[in-house]
């Protein structure tokens, strides 16, 4: 299965969740999480921040987002953590620096 990068229209393509999720990490600007204000890595990470670190109803009244908006970042979130080998994904950014 192929892993396209969904942030801003990228389109980049990857054989590996580990690759995507990296490539996200290093290549797009990091964004500030608008309920906490933690700078975090663009794409899968900071929406797996923004969803183990705050509730749902924060992420909906910070982010102007509605039940279908969750729906679809919940459901990405299983796809990715599914497939994902985590400590790849660790050891990878720790090597990026």
């Amino acid at each position: 299965m192929a892993w396209e990068c969904g942030i801003d229209g990228c389109g980049e393509v990857f054989a590996d969740v580990e690759s995507a999720v990296v490539h996200q990490a290093t290549e797009h600007e990091r964004r500030e999480c608008k309920v906490c204000g933690t700078v975090v890595p663009d794409g899968y990470l900071a929406i797996r921040h923004a969803f183990n670190e705050h509730s749902r109803a924060e992420y909906v009244r910070a982010y102007g987002a509605d039940a279908e908006d969750v729906r679809e970042r919940e459901e990405l979130l299983d796809e990715i953590e599914s497939e994902a080998n985590m400590e790849t994904i660790a050891t990878e950014l720790k090597r990026e620096g």
